[in-house]
């Protein structure tokens, strides 16, 4: 029988939400009888028993166990290579699929042979809309997403354009590209662009890999009837620096790969000013005494990712 979908979901120390995840895709599975389903694990050398959990509890499931942390980029080139399905479905394990997700998204790509990448709506626990889709970075938007003036200023022009805040999030639509914690990739796609940048270890290789996929002629759809609930940021948040440390450096790579040494020269002496005011600020308090433990390890932070820059 030919493969329909692999589902291939990278994961590093999130036992729980990995078993809840899976839970969710074999009842998405068993609700859509029609396709042919896969579903890879590749765990990234967890400790906390997660490979244990895939292999005694879903036999169903392929487990690919690494013995290092691969990331996601390698991790899901890792899990596309043994998968055999015409689309790939890249899911993070701190997710949870709607039971109809998979039979949407496979139908939408069947009848839109021009689309390469279809991400679909995100939602927090709540049951609000997570901004998923985008367009693609400007320097303006890298000086203001996830930087101190997104925080002075989070209504700014640049991010809410880079949000697409002026279009609705409940209509299907063409974007720019779409958050990788939920992508489903077409393989003829896959193909043609190439896997996912292994330098970008984490943060801004889904974006890469869908401007890519636009330079080579496809398009990156945003499906809204299609809904993952995203527990976002559970396995980075075990490693704070390393996480703030990782998303900035991918930041840099890309404004490097896509505007030049000069932008991103300049980027990267912003990122350090501003980090440096963040660790002046919070030795201020320590020295003040308030909350002393968390201005230490704030402090340590900073510290770390001014170092790593």
């Amino acid at each position: 029988m030919k493969m329909d979908l692999s589902i291939i979901v990278v994961n590093w120390n999130v036992k729980e939400l990995l078993d809840a995840c899976l839970q969710s895709l074999l009842k998405a599975v068993h609700s859509t009888p029609r396709l042919a389903i896969e579903i890879i694990v590749v765990d990234s050398a967890s400790t906390d028993g997660s490979p244990e959990v895939v292999r005694e509890h879903f036999s169903q499931v392929r487990l690919i166990a690494s013995q290092e942390n691969l990331g996601y980029a390698k991790g899901n080139n890792v899990g596309v290579e043994t998968a055999q399905g015409r689309y790939l479905f890249l899911l993070n394990p701190d997710t949870v699929v709607q039971s109809d997700v998979l039979g949407r998204m496979v139908d939408y790509m069947d009848a839109h042979p021009e689309v390469g990448v279809l991400g679909p709506q995100l939602l927090w626990p709540d049951g609000s809309i997570q901004s998923s889709r985008r367009r693609f970075p400007t320097p303006g938007s890298l000086f203001w997403e996830s930087t101190l003036l997104e925080q002075w200023f989070p209504e700014n022009r640049y991010i809410r354009r880079y949000h697409l805040a002026d279009q609705p999030a409940t209509q299907p639509q063409k974007v720019d590209w779409v958050v990788g914690a939920a992508i489903l990739i077409r393989r003829e796609a896959w193909q043609q662009v190439g896997p996912i940048d292994p330098d970008f270890f984490m943060y801004f290789e889904e974006t890469d890999w869908c401007r890519r996929s636009v330079e080579a002629g496809w398009e990156t759809h945003y499906l809204p009837t299609a809904r993952v609930t995203h527990y976002e940021g559970k396995s980075s948040e075990q490693v704070a620096a390393a996480r703030t440390l990782r998303f900035q450096r991918s930041k840099l790579r890309y404004t490097r790969k896509y505007f030049g040494s000069s932008w991103a020269s300049l980027l990267r002496f912003f990122l350090w000013l501003t980090f440096a005011f963040q660790w002046a600020e919070e030795s201020l308090k320590w020295l003040l005494g308030h909350r002393r433990t968390l201005r230490r390890e704030r402090m340590t932070a900073y510290a770390q990712v001014l170092r790593g820059l």
